[in-house]
């Protein structure tokens, strides 16, 4: 998704002018539900809302990661697609949910690494960390080709 693209690399290139000299790792998520984004929702009436109307459904959370190094002029970026079928919900599983983890802060109201994990069905993906918010495959490759010895 562009938004999530355009958020990621405009983290890295920030952060990359204030240190050029140095690798710099930006990622961003955006929910996508049915071809709308599903941002973060900022409190428990947005968080119940995202909540009721993914329900039963599959929602692909995109998240991007970009990595840029200002001095060498190497920028790269590569998105992670994460197909997500969530239960059917009731109301008293969401409102259960959010009084626990208070998720207000993560697109699509879910924290997968957390009690969220309960809310789904199927998580389908290539990169196990991309649904938590930074494909960690994906990064690797990108800081290697940037240069950093990895291991």
């Amino acid at each position: 998704m562009e938004l999530a693209c355009r958020l990621a690399m405009a983290k890295a290139r920030s952060v990359a002018a204030l240190f050029p000299d140095c690798v710099v790792i930006g990622s961003d998520q955006v929910a996508d539900l049915d071809g709308q984004p599903l941002g973060k929702p900022g409190d428990h009436a947005r968080a119940t809302a995202q909540l009721r109307k993914m329900s039963g459904k599959a929602v692909i959370f995109q998240t991007a990661v970009a990595v840029v190094c200002q001095d060498s002029g190497f920028a790269q970026l590569d998105l992670a697609p994460v197909k997500v079928r969530f239960r059917d919900l009731s109301d008293a599983e969401i409102e259960t949910y959010l009084q626990a983890e208070t998720p207000y802060d993560c697109a699509g109201s879910a924290k997968s690494e957390g009690l969220g994990i309960a809310l789904l069905e199927s998580v389908e993906n290539d990169d196990p960390t991309a649904l938590v918010g930074l494909p960690l495959i994906r990064t690797c490759r990108m800081i290697r080709a940037a240069g950093v010895k990895v291991l």
